[in-house]
């Protein structure tokens, strides 16, 4: 089966996908798309769903082909208890200066903020980084030791593959999944705190 997913924004790819696998469930699908940050998410939604996911250069465009290999993996919001123990905040940032006004001011302010971040502990659950929050991510940015470390504790990093493609900085990102819409939106949903800068 053919996803015809050329030239659609995020989260279009990612969605057309779900609805051909959810209709189809046991065919191999071929979702055809035209920039590499697609390529990641629907290789990565179709992984995140447990179907084997390949991808391969034709004509200028990206062949994603997917195959079921088991059930899908389903993901249930916390109880209320669970919540109370150990939350999950998610932590949208949108840019890489913190606050208006004095723009070194800011990016000193940001600095700050993530190399704090670590103090949440196991509360810290998810990064969203968006629209220019994305350049926390690329090759030479002073975030990285910090963002590396809170990797390392367990704490998800996502990187705007929409964003990323905007500022042709794709293919510099030093750490965290690229990632979509749909993804962003439903981190919401299973977040039990969501702080956005």
């Amino acid at each position: 089966m053919k996803v015809d997913a050329r030239g659609l924004a995020c989260p279009m790819p990612v969605l057309k996908t779900k609805e051909a696998i959810e209709a189809h469930p046991e065919e191999v699908v071929e979702v055809w798309v035209d920039n590499p940050a697609a390529k990641e998410n629907v290789m990565r939604f179709l992984q995140s769903r447990n179907w084997t996911a390949t991808s391969e250069e034709k004509e200028g465009m990206f062949v994603v082909k997917g195959m079921p290999s088991g059930k899908e993996i389903k993901k249930t919001p916390p109880s209320e208890d669970q919540a109370e123990e150990n939350q999950r905040i998610l932590v949208i940032i949108p840019t890489d200066k913190m606050g208006h006004g004095d723009d070194e001011l800011g990016k000193a302010l940001m600095k700050n903020f993530i190399a704090t971040l670590k103090e949440m502990g196991d509360d810290l659950w998810r990064i969203v980084l968006l629209n220019g929050g994305v350049k926390l991510a690329i090759e030479g940015s002073e975030h990285l030791e910090e963002l590396r470390y809170l990797e390392k504790q367990g704490v998800d990093i996502f990187v705007c593959g929409t964003c990323l493609n905007f500022f042709g900085l794709l293919e510099k990102k030093a750490i965290g999944v690229t990632t979509n819409m749909l993804d962003i939106v439903t981190s919401m949903q299973l977040a039990t705190k969501v702080i956005c800068l």
